[in-house]
């Protein structure tokens, strides 16, 4: 979505959990909509081109919900359009993406901090976003740009990339990936009914301006929550899948994993979900019910893999 107008700061800090006036041009910021019940609309990405020119980078599933929400706030006429059905992205990660992408734009990408972007020429095609974000933890570029060039694109950074092996990788290995790194996903472990200060998301939560529902969540940090979405790692043998309970020793249902996997990088099952807070301290005993099993794990700190 891209805000427009002397009042475009206004509504994202009116909508957002994160404090977005700490934004210089050319940065990007993770955040949230907070919901007016505690929870949580989306998590994205806010981009600052220009004092008032913003660009808020959404999940794909809750377009029409997100962009719903943010125009109910729009009270003073700042100028919404939604590009999202005209642009594509491309994420290149990994360790060879700024080596595989330098070969295709002048912008030099050496010199990009991580969340921070650039517009220019790319494989021959202006205009184009060059971000240093990604949901992986494995480094790279995520690249924006008009549908009508999105092949184009395609060949040409698999061509630039075909001397490092370069490969296409679906939303499983990206899912994996960043359950590695303990990043949230939109649908499993942050919803519509869980908090930022429940999901760890505090550090986007900023209590120095008023946003929407900022009261009842200060409150929230202030006196503590009764359950916390924490990383754990099976000591026996299974694997976490989504919305499998979470029991303590004695059996009793104390929580549901978000999300879990086996994770290639530390040949071991991983995974996160809400306990109560008397288990979300790290080595508390929880287990999991995998097939009617109640299958041993550790609650353990995230990111998972350590880089």
């Amino acid at each position: 979505f891209m805000l427009r107008g002397e009042h475009a700061l206004d509504l994202i800090q009116r909508v957002t959990s994160n404090d977005a006036s700490k934004l210089t041009d050319g940065k990007v910021q993770y955040s949230c909509l907070p919901n007016d019940k505690g929870g949580i609309v989306d998590d994205l990405l806010v981009y600052r081109y220009k004092a008032d020119e913003y660009y808020l980078v959404v999940n794909a599933s809750n377009i029409e919900k997100d962009w719903n929400w943010i125009s109910k706030y729009n009270t003073k006429g700042v100028e919404m359009q939604n590009l999202s059905d005209g642009m594509s992205l491309l994420a290149v990660q990994g360790p060879k993406a700024l080596a595989t992408l330098q070969k295709l734009t002048e912008v030099n990408l050496s010199s990009m901090e991580y969340y921070t972007f650039a517009v220019g020429a790319f494989a021959g095609v202006e205009g184009v976003i060059i971000s240093n974000t990604g949901y992986t933890g494995a480094g790279g570029f995520e690249i924006y740009f008009d549908n009508a060039v999105a092949e184009k694109m395609w060949d040409a950074i698999f061509e630039a990339g075909r001397e490092f092996g370069i490969k296409p990788v679906g939303l499983g290995a990206r899912d994996t990936l960043r359950l590695e790194m303990g990043f949230c996903l939109y649908g499993n472990d942050i919803d519509d009914t869980t908090s930022p200060i429940e999901a760890g998301l505090g550090w986007i939560t900023k209590f120095t301006k008023e946003f929407t529902n900022s009261k009842a969540l200060l409150e929230q940090k202030e006196k503590g929550v009764s359950r916390k979405l924490v990383g754990f790692e099976m000591v026996e043998r299974g694997i976490p899948r989504h919305d499998y309970e979470i029991v303590d020793a004695a059996g009793n249902t104390i929580g549901k994993v978000t999300s879990g996997t086996q994770s290639p990088s530390l040949s071991k099952a991983i995974g996160m979900g809400y306990v109560p807070t008397a288990f979300s301290k790290p080595d508390s005993e929880i287990f999991v019910k995998i097939r009617d099993k109640a299958v041993k794990a550790k609650v353990v700190k995230v990111p998972f893999l350590k880089r």
